[in-house]
């Protein structure tokens, strides 16, 4: 399925927009090297794209973008009906898949699952478990609670490393967004992050593997 959300006003999603869309040399130099690409394996953002206004992508529809359809099957037994919608989608030309969340503000950190009907709740839980054995996840904490939202997509990179897809969880945490009153320094947002990692029972050695963390000053984007 596909959401069109049209042009944001407004916070991470405006941003990600410009950046995938008007900024993408800015964003793809700050990408290759963190993840140490060479220069020649360029990034292709395949959304949000204002040439399908702004459109995001979640469940079969995210692989298929992504050319990944005949991985459909498996996610529907791995995810029920309404899995992440990705604020960003790329591929690189070596074929590295970059799954892309962005924030403005600490707030948009905390989520929980909200799924009533009880057959998709066990499914949730059982993959999130099987994202934490994956990972080597030695806390007790419920994946479901409190930092949902990322465990979420943690867990669908992780589905996609385990069909062997060089799958890349990104996450964009923008600096100086003052209508949306986020934090102004790299520190603020990596003393939450601390937190939600420690929680989660998430280490260096497992999130450097496949997680990348980019933190972009707003004031350094075209208005």
């Amino acid at each position: 399925m596909i959401r069109p959300d049209g042009k944001a006003r407004k916070g991470s999603q405006k941003w990600i927009q410009k950046l995938a869309n008007q900024d993408h040399d800015f964003l793809n130099e700050m990408l290759k090297e963190a993840m140490n690409l060479s220069q020649g394996d360029d990034i292709h953002w395949l959304s949000p794209r204002e040439t399908e206004n702004f459109a995001e992508y979640h469940d079969k529809a995210f692989l298929e973008k992504l050319g990944l359809s005949f991985l459909s099957s498996d996610l529907t037994e791995f995810w029920p009906k309404g899995g992440p919608h990705w604020d960003g989608i790329a591929r690189t030309d070596s074929g590295k898949v970059l799954l892309v969340e962005a924030k403005s503000h600490i707030r948009e950190l905390i989520s929980s699952l909200k799924a009533t009907n009880p057959d998709s709740k066990r499914q949730i839980q059982e993959s999130l478990n099987w994202t934490k054995r994956e990972l080597g996840s030695k806390n007790d904490f419920d994946w479901s609670k409190t930092y949902y939202q990322y465990a979420n997509r943690l867990a669908h990179a992780q589905f996609l490393r385990g069909k062997e897809v060089s799958a890349y969880f990104v996450s964009v945490y923008f600096l100086n967004d003052s209508e949306m009153k986020g934090p102004s320094t790299i520190d603020e947002w990596k003393k939450a992050l601390y937190v939600l990692h420690t929680r989660l029972g998430l280490t260096e050695d497992i999130l450097s593997n496949f997680v990348v963390e980019l933190f972009i000053d707003v004031n350094h984007l075209e208005k």
